[in-house]
């Protein structure tokens, strides 16, 4: 089966034991790495993010299995086409409050089986995490109108630093418990189901050879770069998953399946291009 060992093809096929596992795995994890031990964020170069987890909606061919649920970027922003997570800066006058309703006892931080020793014992860290939780939730809810109550929360990943820009990007791990719908904004183009299944099959990963810089008559120097990628199975053709959100992605299979995907020396080349509004959008 594509390569999963039986462990992993019972984790995939019993949502409630796949969800204590990654509840239990980030819990630990936590605990030994400590994502905040600088007890401080920088506001303005810092979001808040969500990996989505969720069943795939009925009617589809992929049947009812667990899936990381993807917004495409429109061309109205900036990295038009690339897949990722929703999620954005803080906002200093906003999530501070919505970090507090999300951490009562009936709310997704409340209901996590360590949130109340963590806040106890590390209170500083608890805090910030809660902040950025309620970042990510509030994107959701902008960008594609997921219910900010209707996700489970199941733990953090580590902080990524974006290449291109100024920005340290927090994950956050949610469970999607009912909705099935959304309505992307202006920023979104499409959501999109990548299965868990997929994502543990070497066969799908590639290596994304991107030519970058060329911009005729402005004396620019092209350059040409690979980087690691997961090639989607869409319905409308294959997306590209790369970048910081396939790291995420990567960093939350290593931990919660143990897998490592081929070296990318290996893997087969897939040729891109990035223009100049690559960084700009097409607003």
């Amino acid at each position: 089966m594509f390569g999963v060992d039986q462990i992993k093809t019972q984790l995939l096929e019993d949502k409630s034991r796949l969800l204590d596992h990654v509840i239990h795995t980030l819990g630990v994890r936590l605990g030994q790495e400590n994502y905040y031990s600088n007890n401080e964020i920088e506001w303005g170069t810092s979001a808040g993010v969500v990996m989505l987890l969720g069943q795939n909606p009925a009617g589809t061919d992929l049947g009812a299995e667990p899936c990381i649920v993807l917004n495409k970027r429109s061309l109205k922003v900036k990295q038009p086409g690339d897949l990722c997570f929703p999620g954005g800066r803080m906002a200093p006058h906003i999530d501070p409050y919505l970090a507090r309703l999300f951490s009562l006892p009936f709310a997704s931080l409340g209901l996590l089986r360590f949130w109340g020793n963590w806040k106890k014992h590390h209170s500083r860290q608890a805090k910030l995490m809660s902040i950025l939780w309620a970042t990510g939730l509030r994107e959701c809810l902008e960008e594609m109108r997921l219910n900010p109550f209707g996700l489970r929360f199941l733990g953090p990943l580590p902080p990524q630093s974006l290449v291109m820009f100024r920005r340290t990007i927090y994950p956050m791990v949610g469970w999607i418990k009912r909705q099935k719908r959304f309505f992307p904004n202006w920023e979104v183009e499409k959501v999109l189901y990548v299965p868990l299944r997929d994502l543990l099959n070497p066969n799908y990963y590639g290596r994304y050879r991107l030519r970058m810089g060329n911009n005729p008559g402005q004396g620019r120097i092209e350059s040409i770069r690979d980087f690691p990628c997961f090639l989607l199975q869409a319905q409308n053709g294959k997306e590209i998953l790369w970048g910081a959100t396939y790291r995420i992605t990567i960093d939350f299979l290593e931990s919660v399946f143990d897998f490592r995907p081929p070296a990318i020396a290996t893997r087969t080349v897939i040729e891109g291009a990035l223009d100049e509004t690559y960084l700009t959008g097409n607003r």
